[in-house]
């Protein structure tokens, strides 16, 4: 079924909150409907709207928004190692955690929590605690309407790299997600290299999936601001990737920052939050905008009248902090239009 909203407010479709007017939305259910979608209902420029959980609106938005609403999870084939599924783009991402976790299936458990869509993941590559999406991405369905027809790219050609994929660039606003191909494995296999996901999983009694599930919920809840509650897009900055010349150098003055390697030897992760909090912004804020109090790398709208460009402005401040302090540029996560 398709369903058309005009003229209509778009606060309660981004987690920021930001009141902002968007000029047509259209959602659907299967994907048999976007042909006709496209021929009757989408004149001129549109773009793919999920959950609005890693976006932060800045004007009133002109291009259809087109929501896909498919919420499907199919079991295409198993065996006594894996199972291959295939998930609508519409269902939210961490239902389909849950399903896997009450199936015992492995691989998305890290990923607990994350708001959002399942069609939102491969876009971003969502990752949390040493897990990415792409690390059980097999295939990546959607519809091309330069062609009128649906395309699967397979996850080798969609050039994931942390919070990247070939959706962020080449093919940004070409195509619209409709499902995602994922590969499960029915061993275990305990992702546990964080010492506080380790240290509650063996308080909540040893590896199990449903442990390292409750963990990771459990520590999410108290670090992160609820979105119904305080809006916010998740973690606002990506954690930088410096040379490990640039790392060593500042944990010589720095003895306690964390660093993370990366697949590149020369390389090395730092903690955009860490870096963050040594800048005493933690918990600070100036006007309707601020930097959660457990966490560093999520902006806020403290007090829910927050525009897009409030929030911009406050990010490019914290920037700057960062930018003084260590010499280090922090990039912002968040899609901002």
């Amino acid at each position: 079924m398709i369903r058309i909203f005009e003229n209509i407010d778009i606060s309660a479709r981004n987690s920021f909150k930001v009141h902002q007017q968007a000029a047509k939305i259209v959602e659907f259910d299967h994907n048999d409907e976007l042909s006709q979608l496209f021929a009757e209902h989408i004149k001129g420029e549109w773009m793919a709207l999920g959950g609005g959980n890693n976006i932060l609106f800045t004007r009133d938005i002109e291009p259809t928004l087109i929501v896909p609403c498919n919420c499907h999870i199919e079991i295409l084939s198993q065996n006594e190692n894996s199972a291959h599924i295939r998930v609508g783009a519409g269902l939210e991402w961490d239902d389909l955690v849950a399903w896997s976790v009450e199936n015992d299936l492995w691989g998305l458990e890290n990923l607990s929590l994350i708001p959002g869509k399942v069609g939102a993941a491969p876009v971003q590559n969502i990752g949390a605690y040493g897990a990415e999406a792409k690390d059980c991405i097999v295939n990546v369905e959607m519809y091309f309407p330069e062609q009128g027809n649906f395309i699967t790219l397979a996850a080798e050609h969609c050039n994931f790299a942390y919070r990247e994929s070939v959706f962020k660039h080449t093919l940004k606003g070409r195509v619209i997600i409709t499902a995602v191909e994922f590969m499960l494995s029915k061993q275990a296999q305990p992702k546990l290299g964080y010492g506080d996901v380790t240290a509650k999983v063996e308080e909540l009694g040893g590896v199990s999936l449903k442990n390292i599930r409750d963990a990771i919920c459990s520590i999410r809840r108290y670090k992160l601001p609820d979105t119904a509650v305080t809006g916010n897009a998740g973690s606002f900055f990506k954690n930088p990737i410096v040379s490990t010349t640039i790392a060593e150098a500042l944990a010589a003055q720095y003895p306690d920052m964390p660093r993370y390697g990366t697949s590149d030897p020369h390389s090395t992760k730092l903690a955009a939050g860490w870096l963050i909090d040594q800048c005493g912004l933690k918990g600070y804020s100036e006007g309707n905008v601020g930097v959660h109090h457990r966490q560093a790398l999520v902006l806020i709208n403290t007090t829910g009248n927050a525009t897009g460009s409030e929030v911009i402005a406050f990010a490019r401040k914290v920037q700057s902090a960062v930018k003084e302090k260590f010499g280090i540029e922090i990039d912002t996560e968040v899609n901002i239009l």
